[in-house]
């Protein structure tokens, strides 16, 4: 007859140091979360920034078709006035 398996026994200073390096683990994992955390809070002031740029520069070039359609309206009304002033 064989004899049974009496399991594995773990001591307390074993169970000690898993503990503590789960817990190191924690707080680098943690570590890393605020890291992120301070990157991405970084990243939102970029993106706001970037957005109020391209807002100012869409602002800036609604003149632009406006002056040209003006432009080519003066450019027809000098055309016109030259060949009835003949």
């Amino acid at each position: 007859m064989t004899t049974p398996d009496p399991g594995v026994f773990i001591s307390s200073a074993q169970m000690y140091q898993e503990l503590r390096s789960l817990s190191d683990g924690l707080t680098r994992v943690e570590t890393k979360l605020d890291g992120i955390g301070q990157g991405l809070t970084e990243v939102g002031k970029d993106v706001a920034d970037h957005e109020s740029r391209i807002r100012a520069l869409e602002r800036g070039r609604w003149p632009l078709p406006a002056l040209a359609a003006v432009c080519g309206v003066a450019g027809a009304a000098t055309g016109v006035m030259s060949l009835l002033s003949r």
